[in-house]
């Protein structure tokens, strides 16, 4: 069963909003820019862990998952432009922390690597499913490209459990570090 078949998301965009909160172009534009952000965000990360581990066995996978992650970003890019909205300005920091983040954690190993694809895609899970929460019919478009995307996301946290995330070392500890880091990008992609 689908979220839309379950009753996710208002009828209408900004239904139901109170004094104060987004209107509904506003909120339409916060989230195409951050989620531009993310997906420029993780195609940067799996960039940086095939780097380290482009001769391992499970680079194929990492590519993979790259590659969809591509299409991601292309997708919000297009909604970008047809929409007029500003991308974040903090793209240059995920330029780089995205990259870092990748190549870190592959550099502890391919299961730090894998422990971190998990978290970056929990937290996106719940991401969109919060915006598709916030989003109504009027929207069919952006919310089928969520829907979609999400569940791609939800692919790539599960090869990561498949590839041994949980057997990181620290596990406990980096994955709630990069919980709270991708919690925080969200923020401040949404508003700067």
């Amino acid at each position: 069963m689908t979220d839309q078949e379950v009753g996710i998301g208002p009828k209408v965009t900004g239904e139901g909003r109170n004094p104060g909160d987004l209107s509904p172009k506003e909120l339409i534009e916060r989230i195409i820019r951050v989620d531009h952000a993310g997906e420029f965000g993780a195609v940067r990360i799996y960039e940086g862990q095939y780097a380290v581990l482009k001769d391992h066995e499970d680079a194929p996978t990492i590519q993979h998952m790259k590659e969809q992650e591509e299409v991601h970003r292309e997708r919000f890019e297009k909604l970008i432009a047809e929409r007029r909205v500003r991308p974040t300005l903090l793209s240059p920091i995920w330029h780089v922390a995205g990259y870092a983040l990748g190549a870190g954690t592959a550099l502890l190993g391919r299961e730090a690597a894998m422990a971190c694809t998990e978290a970056v895609e929990e937290v996106i899970d719940e991401h969109y499913l919060h915006q598709l929460e916030q989003l109504g019919e009027d929207e069919p478009e952006l919310r089928e490209i969520i829907e979609q995307f999400r569940a791609e996301e939800i692919e790539h946290r599960d090869i990561a459990r498949e590839h041994g995330a949980k057997e990181a070392p620290g596990y406990e500890a980096l994955t709630t570090a990069v919980k709270a880091g991708s919690k925080l990008a969200i923020w401040l992609s949404s508003r700067i």
